[in-house]
C-alpha cells in the first residue's frame, strides 16, 4: 500500500506540523483533492491527494510534528486495515535542499501529497529510517543499527539520531563561567509557570534570526528624516482615492515605496552576500514584517520600484490579511532583497531590527513625532520619523549605507519624487 508523506512546501522547512486532517478514515479520496491541512515554518498550506483511492489509515494526528519524507497515512483500495510496510513508502524527485535528501517531495505552488508505490529494500536486515536520518548518521557517524527508531512502525527518524549522538557524546566539565551561567538559565520551581508551545514559524524564526545575528555583522545607521511634507502629501493621495472610490494609503505604503525607488537609484544595498562574492539583484523586492498570532512573517511586495503606491497599498493589505489567516503561499514570503519593519503603530520611536538572511539590510521604521526645529530663526513643530537600517558589513560598508540612507531622506522629505 503507497503512504502519503510528508512533503516539503517551503525552502526552509525541515518537518511539518498536521493542522487538521480533511478526510476520515474509510473516505474514498480523488486525484487533486484537498485531505489536510499542514503547518509549515511559513504558512497553513493545504494538501492535495496525488491518487485516487480510499484513506486507510492515519499514521499522523492532529497536532504532530513531522519530518519531511516521512508517512502520515496510508492510503489504499479499501481493503487494508492496519499497518504498512516501510517498503512502499513513496519516492519523489530529490529536492536541491541537502537537508531533505533523496526522500524528500518538491512541490511547486499548488502543494500535494506524494504517493505511491516504490521497493526501498528486500533486506530483513535493513533498519528502517528516512533519508534525512541516513544523511544525519553519516554527518554524525552515528551507527543506525544501534539508533531506536521511535516513528511510525519503528523507523529512525532524525530526531532519533540526533538523540544517539547527544547521548553518546562525553558530558563536559563546565568551566566557573558555564557554571554561572547555567544557574542563570534555571527554570522556576514546577507550577510557577505555564508552557506555551512554540508554532512553527516562530521555532523556525528562532532558529533563522539567531543565525542571522551569529553570521552576520551587523551595523546600524539612524537618521531622524522630516516627515511633514510626506503626511501632507499622503493627505492629497488620499483625498483623490476617497474621490475615485478606491483604498487609501499609508504612511508605511509611501515609505515601502520610497525604499524601493531609493533602492533602484544606488543598488549597492540590493544585494546578499556569498562568500566569496556579492549578488546584486536586478529586481527590488520589499518584504514587510508582519506580526501575526503565530509569529512573524514576511509577505514580498516584487518589483515594488515599478508599482504605484496604489498597488503598493492595496496589496500590503491583501498580504497582511493573509498572513494572519495564515493563507500565504510558500513562494509569496521568498525572494526578498530587502525588508521594511515598523513598529510605529505601536508608539515605538526608534529600534533596531535582525536582518532577514539571505537579505543583507533591513529597515525599521519608528513612529513620527513633533519635535521643535530651527528655521530661518524661527522655531517650528515638524514631524519628525526615525529609521534605523541594519546592515551586513560583509557586503554592505559603512559609507555606502550612509549614502542609501541620505538618498532615502531626500525622497522622504520631497515626496513627489517618489511617485515620478
Amino acid at each position: 500500500m503507497p503512504d502519503i508523506i510528508m512533503p516539503r512546501l517551503s525552502d526552509t522547512m525541515e518537518d511539518g506540523v498536521v493542522a487538521a486532517w480533511l478526510k476520515s478514515v474509510g473516505d474514498q479520496i480523488t486525484r487533486g483533492e484537498i485531505v489536510a491541512e499542514i503547518e509549515t515554518d511559513k504558512a497553513l498550506m493545504e494538501l492535495e491527494a496525488y491518487d485516487d483511492g480510499v484513506l486507510e489509515k492515519i499514521l499522523a494526528e492532529p497536532g504532530a510534528r513531522v519530518p519531511i519524507g516521512e508517512p502520515i497515512a496510508i492510503v489504499g483500495d479499501g481493503t487494508g486495515t492496519s499497518g504498512h510496510s516501510a517498503g512502499h513508502s513513496a519516492m519523489a524527485t530529490p529536492s536541491n535542499d541537502a537537508s531533505s535528501d533523496e526522500g524528500s517531495a518538491v512541490v511547486g505552488a499548488a502543494p500535494q501529497c506524494i504517493s505511491g508505490s516504490a521497493p526501498v529494500s528486500t533486506r530483513t536486515d535493513v533498519v528502517k529510517s528516512s533519508p534525512l536520518a541516513r544523511k544525519i548518521a553519516r554527518e554524525l557517524r552515528v551507527d543506525m543499527d544501534a539508533v531506536v527508531g521511535t516513528g511510525p512502525g519503528g523507523r529512525v527518524t532524525k530526531r532519533d539520531v540526533e538523540a544517539a549522538h547527544n547521548a553518546a557524546a562525553p558530558t563536559a566539565v563546565p568551566a566557573p563561567a558555564d557554571v554561572k551561567a547555567a544557574a542563570v538559565q534555571e527554570l522556576p520551581a514546577s507550577g510557577l509557570f505555564d508552557e506555551v508551545a512554540l508554532s512553527v514559524v516562530q521555532r523556525v524564526s528562532a532558529a533563522r534570526l539567531t543565525e542571522s545575528k551569529q553570521q552576520a555583522p551587523h551595523f546600524y545607521l539612524t537618521s531622524a528624516i522630516d516627515v511633514t511634507e510626506l503626511f501632507a502629501f499622503r493627505a492629497r493621495i488620499n483625498a483623490v482615492q476617497d474621490a475615485a472610490g478606491d483604498s487609501k494609503v499609508s504612511v508605511n505604503d509611501l515609505l515601502v515605496k520610497a525604499v524601493a525607488v531609493a533602492l533602484r537609484v544606488d543598488s549597492s544595498v540590493n544585494v546578499s552576500y556569498a562568500g566569496d562574492k556579492l549578488l546584486r539583484h536586478k529586481g527590488v523586492h520589499i518584504g514587510i514584517a508582519v506580526a501575526t498570532p503565530a509569529g512573524l512573517l514576511v509577505p514580498v511586495i516584487r518589483d515594488a520600484d515599478r508599482k504605484r503606491v496604489s498597488e503598493i497599498a492595496v496589496e500590503s493589505r491583501v498580504q497582511a490579511v493573509r498572513a494572519r489567516d495564515r493563507k500565504l503561499r510558500a513562494e509569496e514570503m521568498t525572494g526578498g532583497t530587502f525588508t521594511v519593519s515598523n513598529l510605529g503603530m505601536f508608539g515605538i520611536e526608534q529600534f533596531t531590527a535582525v536582518i532577514n538572511a539571505p537579505e543583507s539590510a533591513i529597515l525599521a521604521v519608528g513612529a513620527a513625532a513633533d519635535e521643535l526645529r530651527l528655521e530661518n530663526d524661527e522655531v517650528v513643530a515638524r514631524k519628525i520619523l526615525r529609521v534605523t537600517l541594519s546592515a551586513d558589513h560583509r557586503a554592505i560598508d559603512g559609507a555606502v549605507a550612509a549614502q542609501f540612507m541620505a538618498t532615502l531622506a531626500a525622497l522622504i522629505e520631497n515626496p513627489l519624487r517618489i511617485v515620478t
